[in-house]
């Protein structure tokens, strides 16, 4: 089968996570910012998209190349086969991004990609005035960095986030990739308890259980895949049966707690829709009253950021709560999402590591508190 080259984007931040998952799906990486390089086939592309957890996209690099000017970014463009990948009447639009490059408008940037693949399939097609555009969609990127031009091809559609399950949505609930790239910066596998004692729309806690069953986190959704003309249609029905037939049962306690029952609610729901309702167990219950006889597990918790002043103070006096009633369970490493520079002198204890993330455009703290730091050393990350 034909190899290409593909690679995965995700998250600043998430670059290591999303590598070691591919590494444990059996692929060699090569990593930089915001992406991770890797090669396969289209049962590859299908497997990547139905498994990776923390990343957003995967896609295909079709070509690479130096351009200074836009008539090397017109005929490198024209030059390739365009018509081996799109359809007589495909739709494609053109996404650009340029950093640091001599060809700095992205507009014009993405409209001489444009040109260069309309005049070329024109000229292949041998057609005469404009294409039709009314099939298939083929979302196209131009990315230059330093100059360097990638032409590529998504493969995803909507992003990896999008896993199908959260109807519900309560305040502001993390993304599920980002929900699931905190827990694999965690010894999580499953087999010790897992506990967030503010689960707000209950991502975190679906996210632990999907991982615990190893349940595909693309088992539910279509894929832009689905619709390419050129595209294997068998892959993705027999590696999604491969999937399901991975799916365990046993695995430890999942926890998850909520001051407010309202927002419980909608947890519930959105576990049903995943699957994994009668593997977690929600309660209503203010973290300042949570007690817990479980030992030997993991806590993961996205507690409120309080940006503003009011909210601030009423946030940090959570976490001094959080610190009287979750500090003491010494045998649980414990991590915890907050945007609040000051939240180690609220709970009340120095992290035994940080780490910097954008929980969209605001920057987060990952506090990690780790209960045994020889069970830490295999997270590189």
């Amino acid at each position: 089968m034909e190899k290409y080259h593909l690679y995965a984007t995700m998250g600043a931040g998430f670059e290591s996570v999303v590598a070691k998952e591919l590494q444990d799906l059996g692929y060699n990486t090569q990593t930089e910012n915001g992406r991770v390089f890797f090669e396969g086939t289209q049962a590859d592309i299908v497997r990547t998209n139905l498994w990776l957890r923390s990343a957003d996209r995967i896609k295909i690099l079709l070509k690479e190349f130096k351009a200074f000017d836009f008539d090397t970014l017109y005929n490198e463009t024209y030059d390739y086969d365009w018509a081996l990948l799109l359809p007589v009447d495909a739709r494609f639009p053109v996404k650009g991004r340029s950093v640091r490059s001599k060809l700095h408008s992205e507009p014009d940037v993405q409209s001489i990609v444009k040109k260069a693949i309309v005049d070329k399939l024109t000229d292949q097609y041998r057609r005469r005035g404009f294409l039709p555009e009314s099939g298939t969609e083929y979302q196209l990127d131009v990315h230059i960095y330093k100059d360097r031009v990638r032409l590529s091809l998504d493969t995803t559609g909507q992003s990896l986030f999008k896993r199908g399950y959260r109807v519900e949505h309560g305040g502001a609930p993390l993304k599920e990739n980002f929900a699931a790239g905190l827990i694999k910066l965690t010894p999580f596998d499953g087999s010790h308890p897992f506990i967030d004692p503010m689960t707000g729309s209950g991502t975190l806690a679906i996210e632990a259980a999907l991982i615990a069953k190893h349940v595909a986190p693309g088992i539910w959704r279509k894929f832009a895949f689905d619709n390419f003309d050129w595209f294997d249609k068998k892959l993705h029905s027999e590696l999604l049966e491969e999937a399901k037939d991975q799916i365990v049962v046993d695995h430890a306690p999942i926890w998850a707690s909520d001051i407010d029952q309202s927002i419980l609610e909608i947890a519930k729901v959105n576990a049903h829709n995943a699957g994994v309702l009668q593997d977690i167990r929600f309660k209503q219950v203010a973290v300042k009253d949570f007690a817990t006889d479980l030992e030997n597990g993991i806590i993961v918790a996205n507690p409120p950021y309080g940006k503003r002043l009011k909210d601030r103070q009423a946030a940090e006096k959570i976490y001094e709560e959080m610190g009287k009633t979750l500090r003491p369970l010494t045998s649980f490493s414990q991590y915890y999402l907050t945007s609040d520079r000051q939240f180690e002198q609220f709970f009340g204890a120095k992290a035994t590591k940080k780490r910097k993330f954008f929980n969209g455009n605001l920057r987060t703290d990952y506090y990690q508190y780790w209960a045994n730091k020889n069970d830490y050393t295999r997270k590189k990350s």
